[in-house]
């Protein structure tokens, strides 16, 4: 549009100029995509921070960095160090992100360069990305040092193990990593050795954007169904514990939600990894009441100072009980609940679970100092309320004994401020003010109980 390029700041609260000719190589980790830096300045980190240098895996590919571009750009360096000679000195995996991209990045050749050097080809699947790599060269627990271009690296994301060291960066930036096993390699201004001994710095990496000949597609294990989906059977075996019909959530009964306890007030940072974990759940994907068993594990809760675990204010009992375990106590006994959060609370993948999971086990609201916009918009489609408080102070407020009661939800609406009481354990109450985002639609969602549900209200 000519005249937001004319006059930007019409239209844009901030605008942000980015001079391409200065941008250079980075990598993040570990344990958060926050932590970034330049490959350059990782060098002088390395000692400081306690970082083991030698790396045990590198890893390319997933759904995130396996376009045609990105297996191009890492081919191109896998291309040069084979002419001189040079081989992965790590164990070196490339994960294609799906049937088309593995097609069409083989039919290119690009696979066979990068075997050449000692890459491994794995599956078409989220594999080591979401926690599906059972590694047999360390053990649980062993502190390693591994480098991929995958989009998380929480602890315990990758294999389980919550010690291993997640870097993340590009794919080309990867490939030179598994050239030289150090995690203080820089491709831009360091060296490698050949095996006659000679000195050589890799070239900068190239890729198309898209292959010539068009991506390979394969519709053969595609079955197209009827139009009319009434028409389609779905036949899951009841004793199934991997797959179950979804029932709808109940819709809202118009009343306030009065005096829930606090079920869980994470401390720090909470992902939708710390919320629910992969690796082996998910093979319980298809079973929301089995995957809830995982909810809020990894979670730190500021009342135990212990991942997944709270106390029953129920019984009284200072005894710690895993969260998941109490979510299911407080729902036989018809008590709704809520969470408490940090800032940018659900940081991570858009993963469903985050926000089905508790809305099964009886979660009603989440209240945050801040959220990650995905995660936010998930409990609103799932039906539940995503608050922020309006004073971030208002955090250290909730104790682990009171009941918050969120009121005049009848008068929810739009930029409007939500009243929040709390009832401390002495009796006393203290009101304080949230925020929300949520559209006139969005509320509708809400009330219906859900955005599916919603949608079937409007299709009937």
């Amino acid at each position: 549009d000519p005249e937001v390029y004319h006059n930007p700041t019409d239209f844009y609260d901030q605008v942000i100029e980015i001079d391409l000719d200065k941008l250079v190589p980075h990598i993040v980790g570990p344990h958060s995509p926050d932590l970034c830096r330049p490959v350059s300045a990782l060098k002088s980190e390395i000692p400081s921070k306690g970082y083991l240098n030698n790396i045990t895996a590198a890893l390319v590919g997933s759904c995130t960095n396996s376009s045609f571009e990105d297996i191009g750009r890492a081919a191109s360096v896998a291309v040069e160090a084979q002419k001189l000679g040079l081989k992965a000195v790590v164990p070196f995996y490339i994960s294609p992100g799906s049937e088309t991209v593995y097609a069409t990045v083989k039919k290119a050749g690009f696979l066979d360069q990068l075997e050449r050097i000692g890459g491994v080809v794995l599956a078409n699947a989220c594999g080591p990305c979401i926690g599906q790599w059972q590694r047999d060269d360390i053990k649980m627990g062993e502190k390693n040092t591994i480098v991929s271009s995958y989009n998380r690296n929480f602890p315990g994301r990758n294999d389980g193990n919550r010690e291993t060291l997640s870097f993340l960066t590009s794919p080309e930036v990867v490939v030179g990593m598994a050239l030289s096993g150090k995690l203080d390699f820089d491709p831009e201004s360091d060296c490698l050795t050949t095996k006659d001994g000679k000195s050589v710095k890799l070239s900068i990496p190239h890729g198309d954007t898209l292959p010539s000949g068009g991506l390979v597609l394969d519709f053969s294990g595609y079955v197209r169904p009827s139009d009319d989906g009434n028409l389609v059977p779905i036949a899951i075996d009841k004793n199934s514990d991997r797959l179950a019909l979804l029932e709808p959530f109940s819709a809202w009964d118009g009343k306030d939600f009065l005096d829930m306890p606090v079920l869980l007030k994470a401390s720090g940072k909470c992902t939708t990894d710390h919320i629910s974990q992969a690796g082996p759940w998910l093979k319980y994907r298809g079973h929301l009441d089995k995957i809830a068993n995982n909810t809020y594990i990894g979670a730190i809760n500021a009342f135990t100072k212990t991942p997944g675990t709270g106390k029953n204010v129920l019984n009284h009992d200072d005894k710690e009980v895993p969260l998941p375990e109490l979510a299911r106590f407080y729902k036989a006994k018809h008590i709704p609940w809520v969470v408490i959060g940090d800032e940018n609370f659900g940081e991570g993948s858009s993963r469903e679970h985050a926000a089905m999971q508790p809305r099964h086990l009886g979660a009603k609201a989440i209240i945050v100092r801040s959220f990650a916009r995905i995660h936010e918009t998930n409990l609103k489609k799932h039906g539940l309320l995503p608050l922020t408080f309006k004073d971030p102070k208002d955090y250290d407020k909730i104790a682990s004994t009171d009941r918050i009661s969120i009121v005049d939800l009848s008068k929810l609406a739009p930029n409007r401020d939500v009243k929040v009481v709390i009832t401390h354990e002495n009796g006393s109450t203290e009101e304080i003010r949230c925020l929300h985002t949520m559209s006139e639609a969005q509320i509708d969602w809400f009330k219906a109980g859900s955005a599916l549900n919603a949608l079937a209200k409007m299709r009937n």
